[in-house]
């Protein structure tokens, strides 16, 4: 979940849940690569990438699966090498412009969330050609496995109303309860595809929820819950 207000003290809000295997071992975000100088981010142990990165400019990145693509593929590079590419730059438009020239085919089919306190954009990678760079607008935008504001998503479908309805978050106050409770529900309403945070199901569950916020004058915020967050406390990482 995506939240853009140019102008505003905090123009860029972030809520995001990982959805994983619950055998893939992981560490939490922290300064993990010492070739990656002032770069934040979780360490996936198995493949040494990363779901989610933010460097000291606040450019702040985040991969995701596209639908049919969980999980590794055979001569296929680890998607977790791109949230690292993405925070070796300076600002989020210099990062985009470096995705958007990768061949596509080099990996699995992903979705990106790449922002800083400036610009936002959702990367589209279909296994084929070069990733398609898509800006986000004003206002709130919610990326899944699908494109953005999909409603074809059973999940955005049902808490994309939600999350525009609820009141925005206010970092000057540490203030995140109401995006905190809705990445935290765990209920369904027709199928487990809408559950935002998803239950063990098959060794496969939410594992951790990170809230970040991205100020007009530099200030960095990320909000760190390292287990599923219906039970799992949000804890400031030091950035």
């Amino acid at each position: 979940m995506v939240l853009r207000r140019p102008g505003a003290a905090w123009p860029l809000l972030l809520a995001a849940n990982r959805d994983e295997r619950q055998d893939r071992a992981w560490d939490p975000p922290a300064a993990h690569w010492p070739d990656h100088p002032g770069v934040t981010a979780g360490r996936d142990r198995l493949a040494g990438g990363s779901w989610m990165a933010m460097n000291r400019q606040g450019v702040t990145c985040a991969v995701l699966n596209r639908v049919g693509t969980l999980g590794p593929a055979a001569g296929k590079r680890s998607r977790g090498e791109l949230p690292l590419l993405a925070a070796a730059h300076p600002s989020a438009a210099a990062a985009a412009a470096t995705l958007a020239a990768l061949p596509a085919t080099d990996w699995r089919g992903f979705n990106m969330v790449l922002a800083d306190a400036r610009d936002a954009w959702f990367i589209r990678g279909t296994g084929q050609g070069r990733p398609d760079l898509v800006p986000l607008p004003a206002g709130v935008s919610m990326v899944t496995a699908h494109d953005p504001n999909d409603l074809a998503s059973p999940r955005t479908a049902r808490h994309l109303p939600r999350f525009q309805a609820a009141p925005p978050p206010d970092p000057d106050h540490d203030d995140w309860a109401a995006w905190a409770a809705l990445l935290a529900d765990d209920s369904v309403a027709e199928t487990r595809a809408d559950t935002l945070c998803v239950p063990p199901i098959g060794g496969f569950a939410t594992v951790s929820a990170s809230l970040v916020g991205l100020a007009a004058d530099g200030r960095r915020s990320w909000l760190f819950a390292p287990g599923p967050p219906n039970r799992t406390r949000f804890v400031p990482l030091p950035l």
